[in-house]
């Protein structure tokens, strides 16, 4: 199992190969190999989306990626 940690600075529900799967600022358990990451709705954040390989992380030091908040929202 791999481990992920998306960070944004609202609670979003997080995108994973186009399912659901987790929030935003929690810690998400994941098969190994490679993932499209995105946010659900509202659309107020960037990028669009992160492709990521997970591999070799831990419950301790997951592989992080951060979207931000997309200015004038």
């Amino acid at each position: 199992m791999e481990y992920l940690l998306v960070r944004f600075p609202r609670s979003r529900r997080v995108r994973i190969d186009d399912e659901f799967n987790g929030r935003t600022n929690e810690l998400i358990e994941l098969e190994a190999g490679r993932h499209t990451v995105s946010l659900g709705p509202p659309y107020t954040y960037e990028p669009d989306e992160y492709t990521i390989i997970l591999k070799n992380t831990s419950a301790l030091d997951p592989r992080e990626v951060t979207f931000e908040l997309k200015e004038n929202t």
